[in-house]
């Protein structure tokens, strides 16, 4: 990292560069982010300044224009400008003179850079943080502030978003969309001029939000091809963009997405946006790969092994007797479960899910003796216990809501329309937020609760705040910031998992705060590996939750077989979700195997690097995990569909070290998928030695499976399994 007179910052880290310039009047602009510049004078870096000015064309304006981190209207930018609000009709088109610039060393690499920008005629200071942390990964963010002695009145921010350039080799794009079920589906589209902008309005981070938003070169895939990638680090309401002005310019974005009136900022007051992560590699795995490695670099990110989990709720839903419940954490127990999950239905007058949400103490009709008679078997059993809530709701028939109507968030002298028969609760409003954390408080120290599993189970639609029904979606959603924030702080022990209507606020912001998210609460595994193939885009599998689900699937209806249930439950953090006191003595039997392999091999996947093939024929997938030191990796060949050919072809097997020679064999108890009929080829049944650069380059002649089932392959180095 090397500050210059001339006004440019190198960043560099784990491979990427980034050099910020200005002219000592403006704020920062991005001049490159992308592959490793190498070492760089200052006079270097004032020739690549020098050289990356563009020209002008006649009808231009005169002075040529690049987009900074904050893109300026006034500064010449013709696209969405970073800064959007204005005081009374005035201060909208802003223009910051740099006032200050501070560049940090990073302890282990990149760095940080801190800009101040006035504009003294608009009553405004922007301050700007960029960040190459030492995975690679790249942040930023802005505040906007209105120092003492501006204008009286308030300044209404209407928007707040950073950009960061792409290069015209970034042709396409690539996003996630979805729906409930149905989470993180990819699209692509060409990278044309024109806006495309991602809004979420729904008030939490939701199924179709583009996790993450991509530009690359033409045909990029999983192994090949550059990409840039951006994430908005928000649960609530936020904007992801990407842009192409006719002069060829082109960036990624985002920010929050403000709703009208949400941030008025008086003298002495400001406002910060979330932070806008990005990261630059080789494919979609080079991207994963970054963000995996940021997710696992941080301090609190979980170390401990990521337990066995069986969630109770498709196994009894709301039908909560003691001893059916005891049996169940019996069988748990007889397979191997570490951690034990009473879902919905332990509370007041929650005997479905039209009521009761609200009214978090625990059921005195249901549970006499409160919940310790379940609680206390668990434990001797060696199980944790763990205990679903869903604080940020409220059911119109609860005892809370008849106290408080006033407690929920509406506007309009109207309630809004209904979802799930549940309504939300204003946790701006301060008495309801001092309710709900002296609820969820008394219930951690009553009970040896080791893990909350918090759900989310609406949209905000109306979300009006007080008597005044003021936007209130900014609030709400820094309100479960802070109540998730003051739990931890008094139960550091309990970890947390976000679930809302299953993988529907998955964020870096939220993650900051919790240990685990629900992938999706659709657990057939054929539309798991779609589901949690991209949901690695951000998140490693030990974050991901996935269960094995019943042999029929609660939410579709379908059929599979245990190897495939389980053998897609194996690449996240493991559970069962399933009645198994119904399963046979041979199922128990299987399953046991199933949990022990994943004890077995979690340390791999929940260390390893995340690899995702590339394959011909959409009827295959093949990811793996491979360890941090080459010498061990698992991976899962699924055939989803009929192939269009009768014989399988070649499948490869990514990110191996190619010089290193391994030895590949099929891993119990995903090796006997039902084949009958069909001849495989030879290695399937030794096994097979080859160096990695030809499992990765030539492959192996895949054996032809039946439509939704999977084989595992383990691949040792050689000299470790002599």
């Amino acid at each position: 990292m090397s500050p210059t007179p001339a006004g440019s910052v190198h960043l560099r880290a784990a491979g990427v560069s980034v050099v910020l310039t200005t002219d000592g009047q403006r704020l920062p602009a991005v001049l490159h982010w992308g592959a490793d510049l190498g070492e760089l004078s200052s006079a270097d870096l004032a020739v690549l300044a020098a050289a990356a000015v563009p020209g002008t064309v006649p009808n231009d304006l005169d002075e040529p224009t690049r987009a900074g981190l904050l893109p300026e209207h006034a500064a010449g930018w013709l696209g969405r400008p970073g800064l959007a609000g204005q005081r009374g009709g005035r201060a909208w088109s802003p223009l910051f003179t740099l006032a200050a610039l501070d560049v940090e060393a990073g302890p282990d690499g990149g760095g940080r850079v801190h800009a101040t920008g006035r504009d003294e005629e608009a009553g405004l200071e922007v301050r700007l943080e960029i960040e190459l942390l030492a995975t690679g990964v790249l942040r930023q963010r802005a505040t906007v502030a209105v120092p003492d002695g501006a204008a009286a009145e308030p300044f209404v921010v209407d928007g707040l978003a950073l950009t960061l350039p792409v290069p015209p080799v970034a042709t396409e794009l690539f996003d996630l969309a979805g729906r409930w079920g149905r989470e993180r589906a990819p699209q692509r589209a060409p990278f044309v001029v024109g806006v495309h902008s991602r809004e979420n309005r729904r008030g939490r981070t939701g199924p179709d939000a583009p996790l993450i938003l991509a530009a690359g070169t033409a045909g990029f895939g999983f192994r090949a091809g550059e990409v840039w990638a951006v994430h908005v680090a928000w649960s609530g309401n936020h904007l992801t963009y990407a842009e192409r002005l006719s002069t060829g310019a082109a960036v990624l974005g985002g920010g929050e997405l403000l709703l009208p009136g949400e941030v008025r900022l008086a003298p002495g007051e400001q406002y910060s946006g979330p932070w806008i992560y990005a990261a630059h590699g080789r494919g979609l795995d080079g991207i994963a790969d970054r963000f995996h490695a940021h997710l696992r670099s941080r301090p609190h990110h979980p170390r401990n092994p990521r337990p066995v989990v069986l969630n109770t709720w498709e196994a009894v839903y709301f039908d909560h007797d003691l001893d059916r419940l005891v049996e169940l954490a019996l069988a748990g127990a007889e397979v191997g479960v570490e951690r034990y999950v009473l879902d919905d239905g332990w509370f007041r007058h929650r005997r479905d899910d039209t009521a009761g949400l609200g009214d978090w103490y625990v059921d005195e009709g249901v549970w006499p003796n409160g919940l310790h008679p379940l609680v206390d078997e668990v434990r001797r059993l060696g199980m944790e216990f763990g205990l679903w809530v869903e604080p940020e709701m409220i059911n119109p028939d609860s005892d809370l809501a008849r106290a408080h109507p006033e407690w929920i968030l509406a506007t309009g002298g109207r309630m809004p329309v209904a979802s799930r028969n549940q309504q939300v609760l204003d946790l701006g409003h301060p008495e309801a937020y001092a309710y709900i954390l002296e609820r969820l408080d008394a219930l951690l120290a009553e009970y040896p609760i080791s893990y909350l599993k918090w759900d989310h189970n609406r949209d905000l639609i109306d979300a009006g705040h007080g008597p005044l029904g003021t936007p209130g979606v900014h609030a709400q959603t820094c309100a479960v910031y802070r109540l998730i924030d003051e739990l931890r702080s008094r139960h550091p022990g309990v970890e947390i998992e976000s679930c809302s209507s299953g993988g529907l606020r998955v964020d870096l912001e939220i993650l900051e705060r919790t240990d685990r998210v629900w992938g999706s609460d659709v657990i057939d595994p054929l539309e798991r590996q779609q589901i949690q193939r991209w949901t690695a885009q951000l998140l490693p599998p030990e974050l991901v939750g996935s269960h094995v689900g019943s042999p029929r699937s609660h939410s579709t209806a379908r059929t599979h077989d245990l190897s495939f249930r389980a053998g897609t439950a194996l690449f996240g953090s493991f559970g069962i979700e399933w009645d198994i006191t119904t399963a046979s003595t041979e199922e128990r039997k299987e399953l046991a195997a199933w949990v022990q392999l994943y004890k077995d091999v979690r340390t791999l996947l929940h260390t390893g690097t995340v690899v995702r093939a590339d394959l011909h024929d959409p009827a295959f997938a093949l990811h793996g995990c491979v360890a941090p030191d080459g010498r061990d990796a698992l991976f899962a060949l699924i055939q989803l569909a009929t192939p269009l050919t009768s014989v399988p072809g070649e499948v490869r097997l990514p990110g191996l070290d190619p010089d290193r020679r391994y030895r590949v064999t099929t891993q119990a108890p995903g090796d006997t998928p039902a084949v009958r009929g069909r001849r495989q080829p030879a290695w399937l049944s030794e096994g097979v030695e080859l160096p990695g650069r030809v499992l990765a380059e030539a492959g192996l002649r895949a054996p032809a499976l039946q439509p939704e089932q999977l084989l595992l392959l383990r691949a040792r180095a050689a000299d470790a399994v002599r």
